[in-house]
């Protein structure tokens, strides 16, 4: 068992820490860059996006955090492992609350960005990004937070994981 929790706490620090990456990169840059650009500019190129990214490279660590933290808990409370636990257990909320704010936030607003054509008309392109660009970004920086976060306590319940086993 004590090798499943090392190996489920590696992979979570590992998947945890990709995904703060990603989000936190279009916090400070992606985003920034795009903000500056045309409103067709913008919708077309988050549009483009929205779909370049739902492949496995993707998928595989967003979705593969989540369960990694879950078997890394498990472990961890099923051998006694109680101060790796609670910084596992930690992390885990995090990414739930990232997995949420995605699921639930910014996932419908690509969809709706997505929904249709691409608009012609300049007042239309303006009022999709209107309705899309601050509420994303907003909810874009409390996921990259929450990420992070979860991967700090991924990456402390790692240390401690170590500290217990050598």
């Amino acid at each position: 068992m004590e090798t499943t929790t090392g190996a489920a706490l590696f992979l979570a620090v590992l998947a945890t820490g990709l995904m703060a990456g990603l989000f936190a990169a279009f916090a400070y840059a992606v985003m920034p860059g795009l903000g500056r650009s045309g409103d067709r500019t913008f919708v077309e190129a988050m549009r483009n996006i929205n779909k370049a990214i739902l492949n496995g490279w993707f998928l595989t660590p967003f979705g593969g955090a989540l369960l990694a933290l879950a078997l890394a808990a498990t472990g961890a409370w099923t051998s006694g492992e109680h101060r790796v636990f609670w910084w596992v257990l930690a992390a885990l909320v995090l990414y739930v609350v990232m997995f949420a704010v995605t699921g639930g936030i910014n996932v419908p607003l690509n969809d709706r960005l997505a929904d249709g054509e691409l608009p012609r008309a300049a007042d239309a392109l303006a009022a999709a990004r209107e309705r899309f660009e601050s509420l994303w970004v907003a909810w874009n920086v409390v996921r990259a937070l929450a990420a992070t976060g979860s991967f700090a306590c991924a990456a402390w319940a790692l240390v401690q994981y170590g500290r217990g086993t050598a």
